[in-house]
């Protein structure tokens, strides 16, 4: 029996997304051009490198990382690098109409090419709760409302909630898990047997997702300090990420033992508890005046992150109906609460310490409104998302074929076409 996803694929994805890319392709004709005005080379590549390491951590770190599973891993891969360069570029031009266009033209400069990038970085953590769920049209349609959803968010936090402009992208990690996670719920079916055989990590595909880690780990201190432009800021930022992410990687390692009948290390903790520190300290980095404070959050970061893989999957399954391919909210949603929630104390500490309480009340109450305002903008654009993708339409996958690369990928060594 043919596979069900040959004519999503064939009759869906290569019209759409040439669609798509002509568009695309219009839009950048006529409404786009190169910013020449800067001529400090020195600015220019310092700019260059900050975007280097984003695109390493986004294309190498987030692929990678979602590549555990045994029959599926081509496609984690391979999907996670088509939403980048589609997401990217269509965020390249929402932030431009939503916040640069002037004279009827969008001036492209290095910078907002990170801050596209960043915010595609968005649909790689959502894709992690539906991999092997979806097919590619179905994560196609996702990439571009998320994107929307997310540069619309942003931009209201920035106009109405004073936001700037670093801790609105640090929010990323919580909108991100949190659209996923409602995605996941709107598309999730109950696993058969055979089903739950392949949705099980493998010794070779969890090296790679190791290998994920591992670029993560590196450029996280980039992609937190990368929209600062205070020296100290940036300093500041680039120190506690990294001892946020030390002590998340020995909480980590130590408690995914400790709970083992035989202390042995779980890799999948490995894999997700490690980059929890990074995430919590995401939105307060720059604001750490002392690395004990950055530790103390990756210490809570680290056993909020593995006793949620130890304890969530069931719950979510059983509990709510939610299955959470890549446990993007005990990596990514819980780590992301606790950052926004430690920046409003933040805030709220270094006012009482300034003895202007009075005068700031404002700013802190709109920092906790941003935090809220973000969850429920994820949720509810979420929720819209998953129940579009639901639509017959898109021809989505029939749950035997989850988590299986043969769906979508040829296979020169089969003798049979799937």
């Amino acid at each position: 029996m043919g596979s069900k996803y040959q004519p999503s694929l064939r009759g869906c994805l290569p019209p759409g997304a040439l669609m798509l890319e002509a568009a695309l392709i219009l839009i950048f004709f006529f409404f786009t051009s190169y910013d020449t005005t800067s001529k400090d080379q020195k600015h220019l590549m310092k700019a260059y490198r900050g975007f280097q390491d984003v695109t390493v951590m986004a294309a190498l770190g987030m692929g990678f990382l979602t590549s555990s599973l045994w029959r599926h891993v081509w496609s984690s891969v391979g999907f996670s690098l088509f939403m980048l360069v589609l997401g990217m570029q269509w965020a390249l031009l929402l932030d431009g109409f939503l916040e640069n266009f002037s004279h009827g033209e969008i001036f492209i400069t290095l910078a907002s090419f990170q801050r596209a990038t960043m915010s595609a970085t968005s649909v790689l953590i959502s894709a992690g709760a539906v991999l092997g769920k979806a097919n590619l049209v179905q994560l196609l349609v996702m990439a571009l409302l998320e994107v929307t959803a997310f540069g619309t968010m942003r931009m209201i936090s920035r106009r109405y909630l004073s936001m700037d402009d670093h801790s609105n992208m640090m929010h990323i990690y919580m909108f991100a898990a949190y659209f996923g996670l409602t995605v996941a719920y709107c598309l999730s079916r109950p696993l058969p047997k055979g089903t739950e055989e392949k949705n099980r990590t493998a010794t070779s595909p969890s090296l790679f997702a190791m290998l994920g880690t591992l670029f993560l780990w590196t450029f996280w201190p980039s992609f937190n300090s990368s929209l600062l432009t205070d020296p100290n800021e940036t300093k500041n930022a680039v120190f506690n990420t990294y001892y946020a992410l030390a002590v998340s990687t020995v909480i980590a390692t130590s408690v995914s033992a400790w709970t083992h009948p035989q202390g042995k290390i779980n890799m999948t903790h490995v894999h997700n508890a490690v980059l929890a520190g990074g995430v919590a300290v995401g939105a307060s980095c720059h604001l750490i005046s002392f690395p004990w404070l950055a530790m103390v959050l990756g210490l809570v970061a680290g056993l909020i992150s593995t006793g949620g893989a130890k304890c969530l999957p069931m719950c979510f399954n059983q509990v709510l109906g939610i299955h959470d391919t890549c446990g993007v909210h005990y990596t990514f949603g819980l780590p992301g609460l606790l950052g926004g929630i430690s920046i409003v104390l933040l805030k709220l500490q270094i006012n009482w310490t300034n003895n202007s309480m009075t005068g700031n009340q404002v700013p802190i109450a709109f920092q906790a409104l941003g935090m809220v305002w973000c969850l429920a903008s994820s949720l509810v654009s979420g929720l819209l998302t998953g129940l579009l993708l639901n639509l017959k339409i898109w021809k989505a996958p029939d749950v035997t074929k989850y988590f299986d690369d043969q769906a979508f990928w040829k296979f020169p060594h089969l003798a049979v076409e799937f």
